[in-house]
């Protein structure tokens, strides 16, 4: 048995159930625990903590798989934790064939996301896409793809670990089938009554940004009549969700001419009015400042930016790059108008955040109102002990 002790009273955040053991603060380690194995965690006196992942490459040792002293890590652990997972995202989220399946920590799988796809066209063609972002996940890899596999009834799962964080896991970026066929060129999914093609295989992400999902159906909500402006719109999403809910004309900007020509297809799916549609091929920053300068205004703005901060060095340039698009949509509203306006870099939080686009506010001489605080959908659960899992916070404002 390998058994990490930790230093004295650094054991209190596992007893408040924050799932991760940093390397300062273990005290020794008995026992050579390979990368990803199980190991038992616990207090300076003796106390059982935790059952837990190890990684000896990562500043973040240890990852909980259970605090139940009597719950042991083999197959049928992954299958009740999956199977929970999947129960919840059934009784809680509808109208979609796109959902986050499991959410890493919050659903007691450290390090793994899975997104289950369903096809519109070919519903009986289901997808699974995986990342596997730790060492415990990537150990157990195989029981996991068994267990989604026996728990969803999709044959097909491919992975998507084509990121960067494994490499301080001491992992490889991979990507490929893990079991049934490979995903098409581009999946056709449904998602409140729209449909988007997904590129499974080398989209952003897992092809399509799930998490999303109620903020498109916000902005479908909101967007009868008027003008609308998406900055970063990726293969869409809230252009078509816009355009959908009537939108009079919208502006997309992007610069993969890749993703906007998905866009447009998803355009021509839907049976859109192509011409109430402009998909600009550009630098979204150059964009703003040029579109103002042209005397542009806009009645809805969405600003879902790429992630500006991977770590913490670099949140004051994030800061930077945050007030400076969103000071330039608040330049470019009409009065009345609204801004959805997202982060999605995990180093920067709600609070500060929310610092950044009122200090923009104010130098675009405007009073904005907060109409609501913005996040990911049900699919995307928190633990009330783990904040490190919010990555995505928004905030809808309207301008006086």
């Amino acid at each position: 048995m390998n058994i990490v002790t930790l230093k004295s009273s650094k054991e209190k955040s596992l007893l408040r159930r924050h799932p991760w053991v940093y390397a300062n603060a273990i005290e020794r380690v008995a026992g050579k625990p390979a990368s990803g194995a199980t190991v038992l965690v616990q207090a300076h006196d003796g106390r059982f903590l935790a059952r837990a992942a190890w990684s000896g490459h990562s500043q973040i040792r240890a990852r909980v798989w259970s605090f139940d002293e009597a719950e042991p890590i083999d197959h049928a652990f992954f299958k009740r934790r999956i199977q929970r997972a999947l129960l919840h995202r059934q009784a809680m989220v509808h109208n979609t064939g796109a959902v986050r399946l499991i959410f890493g920590e919050a659903d007691g799988l450290p390090g793994l996301v899975v997104d289950h796809y369903t096809g519109a066209d070919a519903p009986q063609r289901g997808q699974l896409v995986c990342q596997f972002m730790a060492a415990g996940v990537e150990a157990w890899k195989e029981a996991i793809v068994a267990a989604l596999i026996a728990v969803t009834g999709c044959p097909n799962v491919y992975e998507r670990s084509d990121v960067s964080i494994r490499a301080k896991e001491g992992l490889e970026q991979i990507t490929g089938v893990l079991a049934g066929e490979a995903p098409p060129e581009t999946l056709v999914v449904s998602e409140n009554g729209v449909r988007y093609h997904v590129d499974v295989l080398h989209g952003h992400k897992t092809g399509f940004y799930v998490d999303q999902r109620d903020n498109r159906a916000l902005v479908q909500q909101m967007a009868a009549g008027r003008d609308v402006l998406n900055c970063f719109c990726y293969t869409g999403g809230f252009s078509l969700a816009a355009l959908a809910g009537g939108a009079q004309r919208v502006v997309s900007i992007d610069s993969s001419g890749e993703a906007l020509a998905l866009a447009q297809r998803n355009v021509t799916v839907n049976g859109f009015d192509a011409a109430r549609a402009t998909w600009l091929d550009a630098d979204a920053f150059k964009t703003l400042r040029r579109l103002h300068d042209d005397g542009e205004r806009f009645d809805l703005i969405v600003l879902d930016p790429p992630k500006f901060a991977p770590s913490r060095e670099h949140v004051d340039r994030a800061a930077r790059a945050y007030k400076d698009i969103n000071l330039t949509g608040f330049k470019l509203l009409r009065p009345g108008g609204l801004l959805f306006t997202y982060s999605c870099s995990g180093a920067i939080d709600a609070e500060l955040f929310q610092k950044i686009v009122a200090g923009a506010a104010a130098d675009a001489r405007v009073d904005a109102r907060i109409l609501r605080r913005l996040g990911a959908g049900m699919d995307h659960p928190l633990l009330s002990a783990f904040p490190e899992g919010e990555y995505l916070k928004g905030l809808l404002l309207q301008v006086g």
